[in-house]
Order: C-alpha cells, then structure tokens, then sequence
C-alpha cells in the first residue's frame, strides 16, 4: 500500500496552535473514568514551544479539580478514514500520567460512546512504567466489559525520547507500530456488524493528558509539572499511483 500525505502539524511556530486543525477541548467531570484532572484552555497547560506542542500537567485547584492538563481535538475539522496516522511523540513518566493519542467515531455525539468506536493509538500509564497499549473499542468489544481488543508491549527505554507511534487502517484490518516496528494487528472478522467493527466510518483525533482516574491510579504530587510533547501529527491517505 502506497500513501499520500493529507494532512501535518509540525508545531513550528511558536505560540500557535493552528486552529484550523484542533480545538481546544475544556472540563473536569471525571469523563466516565473518574479522572483528577481539569481541561483548561489556559497557556500553561496546552502551549507551542521549541518547534514542539507541549501539553502539560499541574498540580493546582481549578474549579473542583487538584490539577490541571490539556486535551485537544480535530473533532468536526480534520476526519480520518482509512490511511495511515503517524503522530512524533516523547510521553511523559511519573505515577499517576494517563497520555493518550487516540481516535472516536465522528458520529460520537449521536452514536454514543461506544457504538461511535475508539482506536487507542497509544495509551501509556504511570504506574507500569514503559508498558505502551495499544486497543480498538466498540459496542461488542470494550474495556467495561473487559473483552476489548487489546496488545501491550513493554520496553522502559521508550520513555527516554521521542518516538513515532502510528497506525495502518483500512477496510479489513488496523494495525499498529512503534518507529515503523509492527506491535500488533487486529482484523475484521468477515460476519461484523457495526457493533462489533464500527471502523468503516470517519474518526477524529484527539491528544490529551489525563491524570489518575481508574485505570491511571494513584499519584504522586512530587511529578509536577509534567509534559507530553509532540514533535508533528502527519496524516496520509491511500493513493492509487
């Protein structure tokens, strides 16, 4: 399979987030995993710096949160269907950090989490240190009823620099790397309903920071500030040529 480029993010101009590309998304109700953190639009937690997007994590009160993060989204401005997502990352340590790079169904608001779909691009969590996962959500298979499609792969050193996690996806299979490295490849299974593979639709992608919840655990205060960086977002889609 051959690919164009769609579509990047290179953050190389300092103090902007490219609005045509991501929205800021803002809260603090937990976001049905019981998560510390409150999404602010202020400039200490979601910035552009050093060629990088820096989103990152304080320990501070706000509204009825402990901490602050940042989370954005290219919801209802950039979709993705099919094609190829390399996202150029360096995930911070620390108990209690929950970085994520994940994908949902457009058609999230009326679907509902989960018939919309989830493609968990990477998901890191403090407590188990250098343990990087990789998943699909869907009505049929998700983490609640604990029989999500799932891989997880462990090596502490990633955690040292930047990385390039990304995804291959089309009509018949997800699969997904670290630094061109295959992790793991989930299929479709030739009698799926959209309950069971709801991944033939367009997706948006989202890069936040959460902090404890459920699955993030306990946290240590010590941490903070702690940062997720991303050095570029690229997209492709397939070409024919």
């Amino acid at each position: 399979m051959t690919y164009k480029l769609l579509w990047a993010d290179s953050f190389d101009k300092d103090g902007y987030l490219n609005p045509d590309i991501w929205t800021v998304e803002t809260g603090g109700h937990g976001f049905g995993n019981n998560e510390s953190q409150f999404y602010t639009n202020q400039e200490k937690n979601i910035f552009v710096k050093d060629q990088m997007l820096h989103i990152a994590a304080h320990k501070e009160s706000y509204e009825h949160r402990d901490y602050t993060s940042g989370k954005i989204s290219t919801y209802q401005k950039k979709h993705i269907k099919y094609g190829r997502i390399e996202v150029e990352a360096k995930l911070p340590k620390g108990k209690g950090t929950w970085p994520a790079i994940w994908l949902l169904g457009e058609n999230k608001k009326e679907a509902g989490w989960p018939l919309c779909g989830e493609i968990d691009l990477i998901e890191h969590i403090g407590r188990r240190p250098g343990q990087f996962h990789f998943s699909l959500h869907s009505k049929t298979f998700n983490h609640r009823k604990n029989n999500h499609l799932t891989y997880v792969y462990e090596d502490l050193s990633l955690l040292d620099g930047f990385q390039i996690f990304s995804i291959d996806w089309d009509e018949k299979q997800i699969s997904f790397y670290i630094n061109n490295k295959l992790m793991a490849t989930f299929k479709k299974s030739k009698d799926a309903s959209v309950e069971d593979w709801p991944f033939d639709q367009p997706f948006y992608l989202i890069i936040n920071l959460a902090i404890g919840g459920h699955w993030g655990g306990d946290i240590d205060d010590q941490i903070f500030p702690v940062e997720l960086q991303i050095k570029s977002v690229k997209v492709y889609e397939r070409s024919e040529s």
